[in-house]
C-alpha cells in the first residue's frame, strides 16, 4: 500500500524540518512536486537543528528556466563565523527540465502560484515539497474552518459515546 503525503516521514528515511500548515488554509492545492535545494554549509547545519520557516515563502520560475525559493527564512548558524549565510536569500531549486516547463506553464495561468508546503531531509539531502495553488477567497476559508469545527464536534461526540 502506498503511503499518503501525511504518512511520509515515518520510517521511509525522511526527517521533517518545517511544515507550512497555513498553505492548506489559504490555497486550494493541486499537483505537488519535490525539488532538491542548492544550499551552503551553514544553511544545512541550521536546518539539521530543526530551524527554518516557510510562512512567507513562495516559488518563482524565471525566464531562464530556473526555479527559486524566495523569502524562506533559514536562520544563521549560531556557531558559524563571519561568512555565515543571508537568512532570506533566494535558493535555487533543483528540478528536471520537463518539470520546469510544466511549472512555467502553470504559473502563467492567472491566479495560480507555487506554494511551499514542507521542507525535509530525505536520505541526507534537503528537499522541498511545493504545490500548485489557487488562492482561496474569504468564503472558502470560512467554509474550511466550519468543516474543521464540525469534524471536531463529531469526533468529540463519538469519543464521549465510547
Amino acid at each position: 500500500m502506498a503511503k499518503t503525503k501525511q504518512q511520509q516521514g515515518k520510517g521511509d528515511g525522511t526527517k521533517l524540518i518545517v511544515s507550512n500548515r497555513r498553505a492548506r488554509f489559504d490555497y486550494h492545492l493541486d499537483d505537488s512536486y519535490e525539488a532538491g535545494l542548492a544550499l551552503v554549509g551553514t544553511e544545512v547545519k541550521s536546518l539539521r537543528g530543526g530551524k527554518g520557516s516557510l510562512t512567507e515563502a513562495w516559488v518563482k520560475v524565471d525566464r531562464d528556466g530556473q526555479a527559486w525559493l524566495m523569502q524562506a527564512h533559514i536562520p544563521e548558524y549560531e556557531y558559524g563565523n563571519r561568512n555565515n549565510h543571508d537568512p532570506v536569500r533566494p535558493r535555487k531549486l533543483l528540478l528536471h527540465r520537463r518539470e520546469l516547463e510544466r511549472l512555467r506553464s502553470a504559473v502563467e495561468t492567472k491566479g495560480v502560484s507555487l506554494v511551499p508546503t514542507r521542507l525535509y531531509f530525505r536520505s541526507g539531502r534537503a528537499k522541498l515539497e511545493f504545490a500548485v495553488g489557487r488562492g482561496k477567497n474569504v468564503a472558502d476559508k470560512r467554509q474550511t474552518a466550519a468543516k474543521r469545527d464540525a469534524q471536531r464536534e463529531i469526533e468529540r461526540a463519538l469519543k464521549q459515546r465510547r
